[in-house]
């Protein structure tokens, strides 16, 4: 698979994704909820940028997490750029471009939207908003999927968890966490094909 072929990949997840996000943001009021199907709904949210809302505390935990993920997306590129120049498998270099996709999508959302967009608390928010919600790198990613697939309380015989209320599905996530998650799961599905062994 050709750089150029890959380019377009990552240009193409990167459109879905911030295209999303502006609608949602745009268009909802934060933790408003659209429900699709009962088992498909979207669901307005935003967090700090890692899985499940988990973030690093104190002062400086956004700004540290952001840089991060800035120094981890120039080391996707470059393993990127590698595999192309060394022929690796087109499994391989799908996988590199997605996970990259997802990142810098991830990504833009951290470094500008502080600044490009006013609070979505109590109103839509204002794409280029002159009174913007927060600083440069302190953004907050925006999430819309949600997909509770069941809910209910688990018997009580099975171990640990059982009598305990569960949800599946409970995260919310956006089209770069889609790109993130499918590049892994390609890697790990087609791992011999990804990496075959000459």
């Amino acid at each position: 698979m050709s750089l150029r072929k890959a380019y377009f990949l990552i240009f193409l997840v990167l459109i879905v994704d911030q295209l999303s996000k502006i609608y949602v943001k745009t268009n909802f009021v934060l933790g408003e909820e659209v429900v699709l199907f009962d088992w498909f709904r979207i669901h307005f949210i935003e967090n700090e940028g890692m899985a499940w809302g988990t973030k690093i505390p104190g002062e400086y935990g956004k700004l540290i997490l952001t840089v991060f993920r800035i120094f981890a997306v120039f080391g996707i590129g470059y393993w990127l750029a590698d595999a192309v120049k060394k022929r690796h498998s087109t499994y391989l270099i799908i996988s590199i471009a997605l996970i990259f996709a997802g990142a810098a999508g991830n990504i833009i959302d951290s470094v500008f939207y502080g600044v490009i967009f006013d609070d979505s608390t109590h109103n839509l928010a204002t794409l280029f908003s002159p009174h913007p919600y927060g600083t440069w790198f302190h953004g907050l990613v925006v999430d819309m999927f949600y997909f509770p697939i069941w809910e209910g309380d688990l018997p009580s015989w099975l171990p640990i968890f059982g009598g305990k209320h569960f949800m599946f599905f409970n995260a919310i996530f956006n089209v770069a966490d889609m790109a993130i998650s499918t590049g892994v799961g390609i890697l790990l599905v087609f791992n011999k094909r990804a990496f075959p062994k000459h």
